[in-house]
């Protein structure tokens, strides 16, 4: 599965994005999605565009975790979001492979409700939550820095490190 995050200020302002692949099943954490050159573009374009259900359903309950949000039929993508306090999104934008995954000569035998197969199974959207929680935590770390000015991009490597490091951990 091919995964683009990105954090989203309350402005509608992308403070971090980081694409990467599924680590689980035999991935190999690159991401390949299907919009070929334009990938980076239609992500962004997919994402924004679902910013506008969050909107509508973040009303609905006290939750912060809202699960997949919308589904862009095209390419077969979902879109996952975890709200902040302070209104600041977290936008998961997740894709099924394509084919199965192979390792060496022969095909990997992935059930219809693994992670790397199945982007709405409980399974994967628990993985997702785990996800979205462990940056969560991170985020909140980065906001207590005293050089870090609420509402910047997040340029920091730590940052990036530990976020990567959450999406091998549960994707």
């Amino acid at each position: 599965m091919s995964y683009y995050f990105v954090v989203v200020s309350p402005t509608d302002k992308p403070l971090f994005e980081y694409t990467f692949g599924t680590s689980k099943a035999g991935g190999n954490g690159q991401a390949h999605f299907r919009n070929g050159e334009s990938s980076r573009y239609m992500n962004q374009f997919i994402v924004h565009a679902a910013l506008d259900i969050v909107e509508e359903v973040q009303w609905l309950g006290s939750n912060m975790w809202l699960k997949v949000i919308d589904h862009y039929a095209p390419t077969n993508s979902h879109v996952s979001c975890f709200m902040t306090g302070t209104n600041v999104r977290f936008m998961l934008l997740h894709q099924p492979s394509s084919t199965a995954t192979t390792a060496g000569s022969r095909t990997s035998t992935l059930s219809s409700s693994s992670i790397a197969q199945n982007p709405t199974s409980p399974q994967t959207e628990e993985a997702i939550r785990q996800f979205m929680t462990e940056v969560y935590e991170v985020w909140v770390k980065t906001l207590m820095n005293p050089f870090y000015r609420i509402g910047d991009e997040i340029k920091s490597p730590v940052f990036r490190t530990r976020v990567a490091a959450a999406s091998r951990k549960w994707l």
